[in-house]
């Protein structure tokens, strides 16, 4: 299995000879304003650039779409997939918005298993940002609240956990305990709403992943592009430091991460 980070939570998974693109954010640096009702809405995103043609970028089999945030979603990728590309994500209407744009092979995931090629997915559950304090900023924004992971299994593979935008919560604690992943991929900038909650994984929630799951590789993802990030990678390299993380791993974009089932 490879991890290649390309930006944000943007991510190319091969995995068993099956090519995934997770939450394509496909435009240019500095596209689009920051989000209102969060932190830092003044800095534009995304802030750096792709560190690969798009044309490369969305070479692959199948996408993932955990959600349909701008910052996980946008024209550009629209206009650059494929219409007829195998598209998994998490609701009716997230199929619908797929559909009103012309995509014609779009499924919904669920905790029930679904498969491509030689691979089984699964649904898992989370929380973007604590839902009693959260949902109702999202809701009175007209945005979304629900986000999926996404649980990758074939044999002779590592089972390879995707938890998508959520904070540390019971339902990421379920899906450790029930899938028992080799690799973890959080999202990990602790992304903020403008009175401080977190929308996704900080420090403390990734070095709580890492301590709970000892035994698998986790990656952080998400990291330095958004305009309400409050952590970067050189804070999380400074974490792996001060607790002797020997199981973060904190790619650049760009960069592939290789892993191998154990035996």
């Amino acid at each position: 299995m490879q991890i290649t980070q390309i930006r944000n939570a943007t991510v190319i998974i091969n995995y068993a000879q099956t090519r995934f693109l997770v939450d394509p954010w496909l435009g240019p640096k500095d596209y689009m304003p920051g989000f209102e009702g969060a932190v830092h809405p003044e800095i534009r995103q995304p802030r750096v650039e792709l560190p690969y043609p798009i044309e490369k970028i969305v070479d692959v089999d199948a996408v993932i779409l955990t959600h349909v945030h701008p910052d996980h979603w946008d024209d550009f990728a629209a206009k650059a997939l494929n219409k007829n590309i195998k598209i998994f994500t998490q609701s009716e209407t997230d199929k619908q918005f797929l559909s009103s744009l012309g995509f014609t092979n779009v499924e919904i995931l669920t905790q029930a298993p679904a498969r491509l090629h030689q691979v089984t997915l699964f649904k898992t559950q989370g929380q973007h940002g604590k839902r009693e304090i959260v949902k109702p900023v999202c809701e009175q924004l007209g945005m979304p609240y629900d986000a999926m992971g996404v649980v990758f299994k074939a044999q002779e593979e590592p089972t390879l956990y995707l938890a998508g935008d959520t904070i540390w919560c019971p339902e990421v604690q379920n899906a450790l305990d029930t899938y028992q992943p080799d690799v973890v991929v959080v999202n990990a900038c602790a992304a903020s709403v403008a009175n401080g909650e977190h929308l996704i994984m900080g420090k403390e929630n990734v070095l709580q992943t890492s301590r709970y799951a000892p035994h698998a590789a986790i990656v952080a993802s998400h990291m330095d592009t958004v305009s309400h990030l409050t952590v970067t990678r050189q804070d999380l390299k400074e974490l792996v430091k001060e607790n002797n993380l020997s199981n973060l791993f904190i790619p650049n974009d760009g960069e592939t991460l290789t892993f191998t089932a154990k035996n």
